[in-house]
Formats: C-alpha cells, structure tokens, sequence
C-alpha cells in the first residue's frame, strides 16, 4: 500500500483493504506530512524488496507519483512488481496541490510494468483530461469513476467494495501477464 499524504487514515479504503488483506504492507517512509519524493521512492523499493511475490502496488493520490517514479528509475521494476493500481493521482500543477510535496512531479515515461490508473470525473486535485493525459503518458489502462471526489474517506469512500473488485480484477490481468521465471 502506498498511501498519500497523511498515510491514509483507518477510515480509508486502503487502511480498510490492508486490514482484510494478510499479505498487505504500507510503505515507511520518514514522513507522511512532509512528504519528500527520493525518501518516498526509497521505501517503495524497500517495500518491494521485501515481498514475495512481486507485489502489485495499490497507490492513493501522491503515492501514485511515488510508485511511477519509482517504476520509471527503477531498471528491474518488471521483475520486482507484477503492477500498479493508481487511484486518483493528483496533478503537481493544479492549484490544489499540497504545497508540502515540492519535489512530488509526474513521470514523463511510460511505465516498465502493468498498470491501470482510475480517476474521479470531479477531483479537485486533478482534473479528469489531466488524469487521462497522465495515464496515456505512463502507458496505462484508465478507467474514469465518475464524480466520485478525491475517492477518499471525505468523499465518502470507507470500504469501497467496488474498487477491491477492480483491484481484483486487475491483479489477475496483471500477473497473467508478468514475465515467468524459469
């Protein structure tokens, strides 16, 4: 799990999912509310250093960032994580963009590994032509949710059953189509 801002309070989706999922890990990093980028890419690679299988990494908002970042440097990334579930990233120059996370910036390259990358229709962080823009850059499958706010606890999202079904779905598409060792 790579949380956002904050590390995802326990009211929140992925709070909720790691709570039910026993194979689920948060990323550590030094800070969750002074967020710095290189700090954030280094605990995913922590993170995923530590798991077996290679894991399928489910970000919210600024960790999304985090994990295309991490993807984009990383020259082993297809082989260290089978895929990214992306969930309302936010964009670096929307006015609304915390002013903590400076060195927080969109990956210009398409990612190493699968990914799919879902947005609300009426994120204030992100707007949803901007959100279709970063997916096409990073190479990844999109799916649009609607208004569905910054698809966190203040837009209403506790369990969101119909996202673990999306996340799912897509760890089957995704580990279907990882390199095979051997």
């Amino acid at each position: 799990m790579v949380p956002g801002i904050g590390g995802s309070a326990p009211a929140h989706w992925q709070s909720r999912w790691q709570g039910v999922m026993l194979d689920a890990h948060r990323i550590e990093p030094r800070s969750w509310d002074e967020p710095d980028l290189d700090d954030w890419v280094d605990a995913i690679d922590r993170a995923v250093g530590r798991a077996h299988p290679a894991p399928v990494l489910v970000a919210h908002s600024l960790g999304c960032l985090a994990v295309a970042q991490w993807a984009v440097r990383t020259d082993d990334a297809a082989s260290r994580a089978a895929g990214a579930f992306l969930v309302a990233p936010p964009d670096p120059v929307c006015p609304e963009f915390p002013t903590q996370a400076p060195t927080f910036t969109v990956a210009n390259a398409p990612l190493p590994i699968p990914a799919l990358v879902l947005a609300s229709s009426d994120d204030p962080y992100c707007t949803l032509d901007r959100a279709a823009n970063i997916a096409r850059t990073w190479g990844t499958q999109f799916v649009e949710l609607g208004p569905r706010g910054h698809v966190n606890v203040e837009s209403g999202f506790g369990e969101w059953p119909e996202g673990l079904q999306l996340l799912e779905d897509f760890v089957v598409t995704a580990r279907a189509s990882a390199p095979q060792a051997g």
